[in-house]
Order: C-alpha cells, then sequence, then structure tokens
C-alpha cells in the first residue's frame, strides 16, 4: 500500500484507500469514501507525527530491492543486471507512475513481485488489478516483446519462517531467563472483512500457514495464537483482535507477551504505533501486563535478503510464469474486474 512520507501526504492517501473498491466496499463511496478520508486526516497525521512525522516504508522497501538485486547478480549472472521498482498503490511512487518508468527503461524480463508475503484480494489483488488498468488504458508501449511473470505469494517460503523465528528468539532474550517459557506469542496480522473471508479469500488460511511454520522453526516451545489488528469501519472482522487478546490472556494470568507482525515485511505504521505505542505501551500500562516486546519486522534482516534473493531466483530459473492458483477468482467472487485482470495476465505472461 506504501505509506505517506510526510503528514501532508496523509489525507490524499487515505482518499485513496477510502475510494478504492477492491480494497474497500462502502455503500455510496464516491461520496462517504472522500468524507472518511477527511475525517480521519487529523487523527492519522497525529500518529504518523508519533513515530517521527512519516512512514519509513519506502526506505525499508527500496533497501530491499538494492540488497536483493546485488545479490541476485552475483548468484544469477545469466539473469543480470537486475533492477527494482517500487510500485505503491495509495502514495508515490504510485503504480502508474512506477510502470512510466518500467517503459522507458525497457528491460527484457518483468517480474512482478508482490511485497505481501501471503494474497488477499483486498492487498495484492488491489495491487495487481491496478497494473491491469494502467495497461487497459496505456499500450505496452514498447513492452510488448518482454517477457512477464508474477510472484503472488511466498508465505511458505522456509527462509521467511526463519527470519521471523530469529527475530522472536531475539526479542525473547529481552525477557528474565525464568519468565520465557510462559511468554505468550501474539502473531498479529491485519484483519479482514468477514464477507471478504466468507466470499473464499485465500489470506486467514495463507497467514495461518506462515504462523505454522514459524512455530516448528522454534519447536513448538512457546504457547502461541494468531491475532488480527487494524479493523476499520463498522462492519464484521476476522477475530480475535489483538487489542482483546491481550486483555483475555490478562485476565486468564498471562502477564508477558512478544507481538509478531507476520504479515508485514517491513516498519510502518501499524508496526511503528498500533504494535509498539498502543499495544506495547499503552495497553500493557492498562492492563497490567509485565511485559509486552515486539518481534522486529523482517527490514533488512540478512535471512530475509536471503528469503527474497532465493524466490526471485528460483523463479527466473524454474520458467514461473503466473501461478494457477493466481488465476482462480474466489468462489463467490463479486469483483468483476478481477475475471478480465486474471485473464489478462494469462494472456500476457503466457
Amino acid at each position: 500500500m506504501g505509506g505517506p512520507e510526510n503528514t501532508d501526504q496523509v489525507h490524499d492517501y487515505l482518499h485513496r484507500i477510502m475510494t478504492d473498491r477492491d480494497m474497500i466496499q462502502l455503500p455510496v463511496q464516491s461520496k462517504l469514501g472522500p468524507w472518511i478520508a477527511k475525517r480521519r486526516t487529523p487523527e492519522v497525521q497525529k500518529k504518523y507525527a508519533e513515530i517521527g512525522g512519516g512512514s519509513p516504508i519506502l526506505k525499508w522497501t527500496n533497501l530491499q530491492g538494492d540488497l536483493m538485486c546485488k545479490q541476485l547478480d552475483k548468484l544469477s549472472p545469466e539473469t543480470a543486471p537486475h533492477k527494482h521498482y517500487v510500485a505503491f498503490r495509495y502514495v508515490n511512487p504510485l503504480t502508474e507512475d512506477t510502470f512510466r518508468e518500467v517503459e522507458r527503461d525497457q528491460p527484457e524480463r518483468v517480474v512482478l513481485f508482490s511485497q505481501y508475503p501471503q494474497y488477499s484480494c483486498a492487498t495484492s489483488g488491489s495491487s495487481f488489478n491496478a497494473i491491469y488498468s494502467h495497461f487497459k488504458e496505456n499500450s505496452l508501449s514498447g513492452l510488448e516483446k518482454a517477457r512477464w511473470s508474477v510472484i503472488d505469494r511466498w508465505g511458505t517460503h522456509p527462509l521467511l519462517a526463519k527470519t521471523f523465528a530469529d527475530n522472536i528468539r531475539k526479542e525473547l532474550e529481552k525477557f528474565p531467563a525464568e519468565k520465557r517459557k510462559d511468554v505468550v506469542l501474539l502473531f498479529s496480522a491485519h484483519s479482514l472483512p468477514l464477507r471478504a473471508v466468507n466470499r473464499g479469500d485465500a489470506y486467514p488460511s495463507e497467514v495461518g500457514a506462515t504462523v505454522q511454520n514459524v512455530m516448528q522453526e522454534l519447536g513448538w516451545a512457546q504457547p502461541y495464537c494468531l491475532v488480527w489488528q487494524s479493523k476499520v469501519g463498522p462492519l464484521p472482522w476476522l477475530e480475535p483482535f489483538t487489542e482483546d487478546a491481550i486483555k483475555g490472556y490478562v485476565k486468564q494470568g498471562k502477564k508477558n507477551f512478544i507481538l509478531v507482525p507476520i504479515a508485514f515485511v517491513n516498519d510502518h505504521i501499524e508496526t511503528l504505533h498500533e504494535l509498539d505505542i498502543e499495544y506495547c505501551q499503552e495497553l500493557a500500562h492498562e492492563v497490567g501486563a509485565e511485559k509486552i516486546g515486539r518481534a522486529a519486522a523482517p527490514n533488512d534482516h540478512p535471512l530475509f535478503i536471503d528469503a527474497l534473493t532465493d524466490v526471485v531466483r528460483h523463479h527466473l530459473s524454474n520458467g514461473s510464469t503466473v501461478g494457477p492458483k493466481f488465476l482462480l477468482r474466489c468462489p463467490a467472487c463479486v469483483n468483476q474486474k478481477c475475471s478480465v485482470s486474471k485473464q489478462w495476465f494469462k494472456e500476457l505472461c503466457n
């Protein structure tokens, strides 16, 4: 999705989110979406001010791309040189602007690599639909001869699990030795409206698969639970919510927790403010927890850079184009854009 680099960008960022029907569906969205964005802007600006004035997500994404491409140049010289581009949905660099840059560079090979490890129609799906929309309105501009392919999900990659496990172990070291075995791991992922889940969105099961891989890396040595954060609006969303889980476990006598941002690959507002400030500090004090820690996001962890590199290297070497799961719509899909978009990707990549 991206994130505003300063508070002046917050309104436009929220406006784009609230008017994107791939991301969120609202009644009379063309009017209600802008109203919600305007109403929420001061509150969200305050949160960004409290984490330093803006989101570091562009910094981290560019660093991850640079480090990945340097490794790819060494490990896959036959496909070098490699260059990464960042395409955000709701803030610069926007998808359409990024693809104009790609068109100017005229690469031989284009890999559309989702930075959401687990697929959701609201996140990865919205981004892929935005790419389709851009080229529906603009020709491929000389990119017709390029080979195109898609990496749409990679949440079960073993090096991703090792990255999270390593960060959890490091956070566990901050707890007194006698308390560590009782520290509850709360794997916190962005929630999803239940109506999207009921349509068949793959996201909950894919996040769960990542959690299982991480716990296997840890030898199932800690109590753990998958929880959900960042609900927006009045409709029912996937639960239990992170905040409610902490409150419930404290009532059961649990006092020590580690929050694990299992669906985020770098720090941004939902790790730096929602987890670190609202939960680790404010909620911990409110409910009387002894300590709530937060495992680091993958960011530039060497194992994570190895994971990104390995995903792309194998993709380039095995002739992958577009996976059958990506081409399959949710069983109760109501978004006709998904139908034409997936058909377009099938033809583009094959």
